[in-house]
């Protein structure tokens, strides 16, 4: 029976009610809830479990690294390192992530996504190890490359990525699976989403420092409250098999709030730092992109989270990760 507090989840459609529609195959394609079984290519398939759709954040993290850098410039060779450090961070790391997470909720995505390759017996468990393997090789020996070709003597690009391959990993897979608490769960991969790539690409033109290190992570509280998003449409598995997140710990709505609470109360966070460094322009974009955010938390997500999840992040998200690109110019123009 459900917990007190949490309304029944209506079910997924099943594949054969929405095979003929148009955007079920993009939407499996790049990972999106609401996709359809039935596909054979292979290669679509590993696609499918790497998620494209979350590639992104993190290629855009890594646009704010460079910007807070102040040593970007737009020359030809610039283009290029901050193009491989966005293929770093993208389809190498978070698809290994990705993978990573199929692989080990694959009990729990029977039952909330039981289309999903490996759930739906499309792909073998032992193909899906072969790729994890094979995506983490290949990013951390990108991340090597990176540092080489930068001249870094103490490789800070590599260290982020093992980093970000550790968390991954805790996050994901017993005995600590962090995801099982979601505080700490949601926090990891709020961090790995803000943080990690704009480590990397600072690190990749300037010098990563304690400042920017404590303003990152402290901004990858705002990160918390988007990973939480994710968690509303888990409710049912998470039920089931014991999971603590947070709409499971404090119902729907309150766990609504928390996450709109903890995006908009730490980007106001940062504002105020910015102001305390005189960064009075930045600061005052970044509030003004902060309220169209707030209008569709009340629009979508605060009154149907489960049915509004992704409709809220197209809608809302825009503004947080171009508030992220406004923090990271006034820290390069400091």
């Amino acid at each position: 029976m459900p917990e007190p507090g949490i309304p029944p989840v209506t079910p997924e459609p099943s594949p054969a009610s929405i095979s003929d529609d148009p955007t079920a195959a993009a939407r499996q394609l790049l990972g999106m809830k609401g996709a359809q079984a039935g596909e054979t290519n292979v290669w679509k398939i590993r696609l499918q479990l790497m998620k494209p759709i979350t590639w992104i954040p993190l290629i855009w993290g890594v646009v704010c690294g460079a910007a807070s850098s102040g040593g970007f410039t737009w020359s030809l060779e610039d283009v290029l390192k901050a193009a491989t450090c966005m293929l770093l961070s993208g389809p190498l790391m978070a698809g290994y992530t990705q993978t990573l997470n199929d692989y080990y909720d694959r009990e729990i995505d029977a039952i909330n996504e039981p289309y999903r390759p490996i759930p739906s017996g499309a792909i073998s468990l032992g193909q899906v190890k072969a790729q994890i393997i094979v995506l983490v090789v290949a990013g951390l020996s990108l991340a090597v490359l990176l540092d080489v070709w930068a001249g870094h003597g103490q490789f800070p690009v590599t260290l982020t990525a093992l980093l970000g391959g550790f968390l991954a990993y805790i996050y994901s897979a017993p005995p600590l699976k962090l995801k099982k608490n979601g505080w700490l769960g949601n926090y990891a991969l709020g961090a790995s989403y803000i943080a990690l790539p704009w480590w990397a690409g600072h690190a990749l033109f300037g010098e990563l420092n304690p400042t920017l290190i404590v303003l990152t992570l402290f901004y990858s509280l705002a990160g918390l409250g988007i990973a939480i998003v994710n968690d509303f449409k888990s409710v049912e598995g998470d039920q089931k098999l014991g999971l603590a997140s947070l709409p499971v710990m404090f119902g729907i709505g309150t766990a609504a709030w928390i996450c709109v609470l903890m995006i908009d109360i730490f980007q106001a966070g940062i504002a105020g730092y910015l102001i305390s460094i005189q960064q009075n322009l930045y600061a005052v974009i970044l509030i003004l992109l902060i309220i169209p955010q707030i209008t569709f938390q009340d629009m979508y997500f605060l009154r149907d989270p489960l049915k509004n999840d992704v409709k809220y992040q197209a809608s809302a998200q825009p503004f947080l990760v171009l508030g992220m690109l406004v923090v990271g110019l006034a820290l390069g123009h400091q």
